[in-house]
């Protein structure tokens, strides 16, 4: 086996191998060096020839140096923030469900996005964050006991060259794919895969860009199908890339030619489509975003407004009485469905990812071919930042209503808000949820964002004593320093605590320049770094629920940290992980006396029902 002495970089801050000096005014401090940006970078051992080969592929080759700043160069981010993996044939290099943290760029070689579930898993095992995914699947696959046993040379010339594909330098040293060394790979590719429908991807193109941007689960399993380099770009460094307009461009265009067909195969509306049909239905759906992708600095301004201003200033995407024209698929993030009541306006519903708007009122035109059309009857708004597909509705009519079973359709709209020249026909309305209490609550949800929450903390006032055992069980975890405060937005007896909800869209991931805020790929617990923290407090000052404070760093023997050239305090980011990895839950939880504090998934409403005593 040949491999290539890799050049080292000297290495820089790590608090748990610096040089200690005690401050004069106390022993129990530490005077460190501050940490700073790519203290951390994904390859420490990243040589500078493959730098330089990187940057003669495409799309480095052709991006705009003036795109990027001075401190944050276009090779900054190569050498931080990119990593250079070997896989072999039958190496799984993304799993659809895990939540993606990169993209990847194919240098060489083919690998194989698999548009159906290679297996079904139950939600409660994934999100455990166990080995439960892997025991299921002893039969078909393996673990290497040995990374050793998995590693070999990059080799010197590709297997399958092309014009496109500059010559690959010298052997490169075959990095591991996770932090224990092990691979999880297909021992009989073709056995396994018999049967499923894949498309190939090869060298130039990209995938799980929208996950690592999104933050949320990858929608497929890409596989290697051949020996094949990778290269894996963070989401940070992946954020800064989209600044060169020509990279953007490419990502949405790739986005159309080989990811939105198989978004729309997903839709259950969709499944008896022939592949013509998608392909006619794909060409003419629009892709469109409404919002900015760092929503929380305008929330935390607009929440200080009245509730119908702020409600008047979300992006609109669709207006009640306006011609229904589309069917609206959400994408990515939340909208507010809503309609107008005397001077104001009342919230009906929330839409998440894949859920629809218009439905009702194109499946009604539809099926009354005889009647005016009817216009929307409700608006809806973007709540922070929306990804959405509009279908226009000839095509719906064309290739798939007449395929849908009626059983399957929405009823029929009997008391129209708007005629079919979009005029109010009643003042009353009606919302889709009908009990006025849970009407409330979905406006009380919406209005403080958390319907974002996946694992929100709930206490029920009628049954807490204020004992406080939550609190004191936290700290007694956490090195004695509490992860959340018992008090926040209350509806009825209902309070929502100041504690980490590990959302759907989690914002404050967004700017974290090193990555040490991030989400557990199985569980989708969002916990952060320590080690890797440097206390920038971008984190803190973008979660838009203040769910995540700064507290004073320590040393292993507990001494607080100072920085060496200021001497002003080292902070990091301290908030709620759901107590992972300990096994027995989260310790609030398990030590409330009275089940008063519980976790629930706020973006369902319907979770939270009982506890209201509603019917949804």
């Amino acid at each position: 086996m040949i491999t290539l002495a890799r050049e080292v970089p000297a290495r820089r801050c790590d608090l748990t191998a610096i040089q200690e000096m005690p401050l004069k005014s106390s022993s129990g401090t530490v005077v460190v060096d501050r940490p700073v940006r790519w203290d951390h970078p994904l390859d420490p051992a990243m040589a500078s020839h493959e730098l330089q080969w990187m940057l003669r592929l495409p799309p480095f080759s052709s991006m705009n140096p003036e795109s990027f700043s001075s401190n944050c160069s276009l090779l900054d981010i190569l050498r931080n923030d990119c990593k250079i993996h070997q896989f072999r044939a039958g190496d799984i290099v993304v799993r659809e469900g895990a939540y993606g943290h990169s993209a990847y760029l194919i240098l060489d070689g083919t690998v194989r996005a698999f548009l159906e579930p290679l297996w079904r898993i139950k939600h409660d095992d994934r999100s455990t964050g166990s080995d439960s995914f892997l025991s299921m699947l002893t039969s078909r696959w393996r673990r290497s006991d040995n990374a050793d046993d998995r590693r070999s040379s990059r080799r010197s010339e590709p297997a399958n060259q092309s014009p496109k594909n500059p010559q690959i330098p010298a052997p490169l040293q075959m990095v591991k794919s996770d932090s224990s060394g092990n691979r999880v790979f297909l021992q009989d590719i073709n056995a396994v895969v018999d049967g499923y429908e894949s498309d190939a991807l090869g060298v130039g193109e990209i995938f799980g860009e929208m996950a690592a941007i999104t933050r949320t689960p990858h929608r497929y399993t890409v596989v290697a199908d051949s020996e094949c380099l990778v290269m894996e770009i963070r989401w940070q460094g992946l954020r800064l890339l989209r600044r060169d307009r020509q990279f953007r461009d490419q990502l949405d265009q790739q986005y159309r030619e080989t990811s939105l067909k198989t978004n729309l195969r997903e839709i259950e509306l969709f499944r008896f489509l022939s592949d013509e049909s998608l392909d006619k239905i794909a060409a003419v759906t629009r892709l469109e975003s409404f919002g900015e992708m760092e929503w929380f600095a305008d929330y935390r301004i607009n929440r200080q407004r009245d509730l119908q201003e702020r409600i008047e200033s979300e992006p609109l995407i669709v207006s009640e009485g306006d011609s229904a024209d589309d069917l609206i698929l959400i994408r990515n993030g939340f909208a507010r469905v809503s309609y107008e009541i005397g001077n104001g306006h009342q919230t009906m519903s929330y839409l998440g990812r894949g859920r629809f708007f218009g439905l009702d009122e194109v499946s009604q035109n539809y099926r009354r071919p005889w009647e005016a059309p009817l216009p929307y009857q409700s608006s809806l708004r973007a709540l922070g930042y929306v990804d959405i597909l509009r279908i226009p509705k000839d095509v719906l009519i064309e290739y798939v209503l007449p395929n849908v079973r009626k059983s399957e359709l929405p009823p029929l709209i009997e008391s129209p808000r708007y005629d079919t020249g979009g005029l109010v026909v009643s003042e009353a309305g009606k919302p889709l949820i009908d009990n006025h209490e849970l009407v409330s609550l979905v406006e009380f949800l919406v209005d403080e964002r958390l319907i974002n929450g996946k694992r929100t903390m709930m206490i029920d006032l009628d049954r807490c004593t204020g004992c406080d055992d939550c609190v004191k069980a936290c700290a007694a975890t956490h090195g004695g320093t509490p992860r959340f405060v018992r008090n926040g937005p209350q509806i009825g007896p209902l309070m929502f605590a100041h504690a980490c909800m590990h959302c759907e869209d989690p914002v404050c991931m967004i700017g974290c320049p090193t990555g040490a805020i991030g989400r557990d790929s199985e569980s989708g617990v969002v916990s952060i770094n320590a080690n890797t923290c440097i206390g920038c407090k971008t984190c803190s000052e973008s979660c838009p629920y203040e769910n995540i404070v700064m507290i004073q760093r320590t040393d292993s023997r507990g001494r607080l940290a100072f920085d060496r050239q200021t001497q002003l305090p080292i902070l990091q980011a301290s908030k709620c992980d759901l107590c992972h990895g300990i096994g027995a839950g989260p310790a609030c939880q398990n030590a409330c006396p009275h089940a008063a504090l519980v976790r629930l998934d706020t973006s369902n409403v319907v979770s939270l029902t009982p506890w209201l005593g509603v019917k949804g």
